[in-house]
């Protein structure tokens, strides 16, 4: 059985302030949770010290790279939580997502995320961390 996720956005709940939906309905066999990605290296190297968009990317290629271990895309994401150390990088969140979102899901049907700020993450050079949980 494929996973079959629709994504809404219910008129009770307005529009997603961003890059994002509400709501997803999953039916799906097996889910997969990916633990929170950071931009680290396959050997633990931080990638883009002090460059917020160049960890943004490599959060998300090591995010790319759990998804392929398991025969998962992008179109398989139920679920983000985001984690930024510094409220003022919201505004370049949003703008990676508005840039790269609609070549991850080209349909236009983004995930429901959840923003949160924390007062850091496990390597204080670390500034954006994003966990998923998708659905096979």
């Amino acid at each position: 059985m494929a996973a079959e996720i629709k994504i809404a956005n219910p008129p009770a709940l307005g529009r997603p302030l961003g890059p994002y939906s509400h709501v997803a309905r999953v039916k799906a066999a097996e889910f997969v949770f990916i633990a929170g990605q950071v931009a680290v290296d396959r050997d633990g190297n931080v990638i883009g010290i002090g460059d917020f968009e160049a960890q943004c990317r490599q959060a998300f290629a090591n995010l790319a790279a759990a998804l392929a271990s398991v025969g998962a895309g992008w179109g398989n994401i139920a679920q983000f939580t985001t984690y930024l150390v510094h409220s003022q990088d919201i505004g370049k969140f949003a703008a990676y997502r508005a840039r790269e979102f609609p070549q991850l899901f080209p349909n236009g049907a983004y995930p429901p995320n959840t923003l949160l700020i924390v007062d850091r993450l496990v390597n204080e050079a670390l500034l954006v961390e994003v966990q998923a949980i998708a659905a096979l």
